[in-house]
């Protein structure tokens, strides 16, 4: 089973998967970011996103649950929401 959330922030596209076989991976404009594969605990993954005046902001995502799973996403420590779109 594979997941997957997205949120633009500031014109660019965060995504965030998770499956079965491929693990958990968070990309910033189709680039990855980072990657998990944890099975068992709840993944922490992190990354950076450039705006458009060349500022570096941090990312923090992760993804919890086992029958139905969550993801959250953290850009310079403030919550973004995200849409779930598998």
């Amino acid at each position: 089973m594979k997941s997957e959330w997205i949120a633009t922030y500031e014109g660019s596209e965060i995504k965030v998967t998770n499956g079965w076989f491929t693990g958990e991976k968070l990309f910033v404009n189709n680039e990855l970011q980072d990657e998990q594969l944890n099975f068992i605990t709840p993944s922490q993954m992190t990354g950076t996103l450039t705006t458009k005046d060349g500022k570096q902001l941090n990312i923090k995502a992760n993804i919890s649950g086992f029958a139905t799973t969550s993801c959250r996403l953290f850009i310079d420590n403030k919550k973004i929401e995200l849409q779930q779109t598998k």
